[in-house]
């Protein structure tokens, strides 16, 4: 071979197969920076069907993140499997989405990351057992990278909580954004660990602020929640079709001001302007411990932990420490009680809007069965300090409390139904590559 022709060669490499080598390797880096790391927690198949609407809206939009898990943290009937059906739907209409962004993930990775998560609510301590979806949250938040994971959890905390019980570790290489509100009143226990355990975690609380996501105060016409669907999604793809079977199509897509969070705006500054809404610090989570029956004349914060606990006798042995030994029901919904040592037993409840409740507690035990009471919720969150409160870290945030920021009683939701037109309308774009 000629020295001429190996030099011509090596000019060619030069010229030609370096740069697409370089290419591809800073298109690779740059695609992993400019993407945002998320993982979700959802109760998707669970008692409230907006999650699959979610799911829609979060496959519409996968080309936009690095989705490293989706983990079924379920109330009820729920499971993983859920997460796959929806992913079935996503798989046909790929051709089309991909016609118009090359970023969208491939079906079989998604699945990859689907995990089974906690199927029971945690006990009064806050966490119980690992599960594979706990175990998965710790592994991706320990990945080697130069950006924070998202943890966007759209039900309980169950497995967030195990997760920093097994890892607390973790906490440096993640941010969560919780919708929660009626999700808090479910995980209560798990909320009362991570607030009095990982008050330092990166936290946003979002008890009211995500209602602003469905709420039709000032929408215009085209896009109010029973308008949208036949605007816009009608007739557009595979997933469009499947849209309908939840809410009729109504627009709901609660947990939705989570992921559009991360999207838009500087996800981390919550201080400032996005289409998941913008939050306040707060120091500390309102908590009151009732040693007694509560009244009418007991005022309490909306989304507060209140904390009943109630004289007994000493359980017969053998018991387990997550044993229930009595409930509380309020709006005949029930929620467990337990043993907290020295004849002492105790329940948590929080309120998801200001009402006034009433309760009762059944029981084996005469001396638990049968209380009775009253109490009173209120707004704004999180309240004026007291002595039961949970002190919190620096990076807490929670829904806005300026009277200005409320839709009715909601609190904060007006940070997020301001941009109502603007996200849906790129939404319906999205739903125009489906037709």
């Amino acid at each position: 071979m000629s020295n001429r022709y190996l030099k011509n060669w090596a000019r060619f490499c030069l010229a030609v197969i370096l740069p697409i080598t370089v290419l591809i390797q800073c298109g690779s880096s740059e695609q992993g920076k400019s993407k945002p790391r998320i993982l979700i927690s959802s109760d998707i198949g669970g008692t409230d069907p907006d999650d699959f609407q979610s799911m829609i809206h979060l496959l519409m939009y996968a080309d936009l993140f690095q989705i490293e898990g989706l983990v079924s943290s379920p109330y009820g009937k729920g499971r993983k499997k859920d997460f796959g059906d929806m992913i079935d739907l996503y798989e046909k209409d790929l051709d089309q989405l991909k016609a118009h962004s090359s970023g969208f993930p491939a079906p079989k990775s998604l699945r990859d990351i689907c995990k089974q998560g906690a199927i029971s609510e945690a006990p009064f301590k806050g966490y119980d057992s690992p599960s594979e979806g706990s175990d998965w949250i710790i592994r991706c938040a320990k990945k080697p990278s130069d950006q924070f994971l998202w943890v966007l959890v759209w039900g309980g905390l169950e497995d967030l909580a195990q997760a920093l019980h097994d890892a607390p570790e973790i906490k440096e290489k993640i941010k969560v954004y919780w919708i929660g509100g009626p999700n808090k009143k479910w995980s209560v226990n798990t909320y009362a660990y991570i607030a009095e355990n990982h008050p330092d975690l990166w936290m946003i609380e979002a008890n009211a602020t995500y209602r602003g996501w469905f709420m039709d105060k000032d929408s215009p016409k085209n896009i109010t929640g029973a308008a949208y669907y036949d605007n816009y999604i009608q007739g557009r793809g595979v997933m469009g079709k499947a849209f309908k079977s939840y809410y009729e199509g109504n627009i709901k897509m609660g947990d939705t001001p989570s992921l559009v969070y991360v999207m838009n705006g500087n996800p981390d500054d919550p201080l400032t302007e996005s289409w998941g809404g913008n939050f306040t610090s707060i120091d500390h989570s309102s908590r009151m411990i009732f040693d007694r029956n509560t009244t009418t004349a007991d005022t309490v914060v909306a989304y507060a932990v209140i904390e009943w606990r109630f004289k007994g006798p000493e359980p017969e042995l053998p018991f387990s420490q997550d044993s229930t030994f009595f409930t509380l029901e309020i709006s005949n919904q029930l929620w467990p009680g337990y043993y907290l040592g020295d004849g002492i037993y105790g329940v948590r409840y929080s309120s998801k809007k200001p009402e006034i409740c009433t309760y009762i507690t059944s029981s084996a035990i005469p001396e638990l069965h049968g209380q009775t009471g009253q109490f009173v919720s209120i707004v704004p969150w999180p309240g004026k300090p007291s002595p039961d409160d949970y002190k919190l870290g620096a990076n807490w945030y929670s829904d806005r409390q300026e009277p200005e920021f409320f839709i009715g009683v909601q609190q904060g939701a007006r940070t997020v139904s301001k941009y109502r037109e603007e996200f849906l309308l790129d939404w319906a774009k999205r739903w125009d590559w489906l037709k």
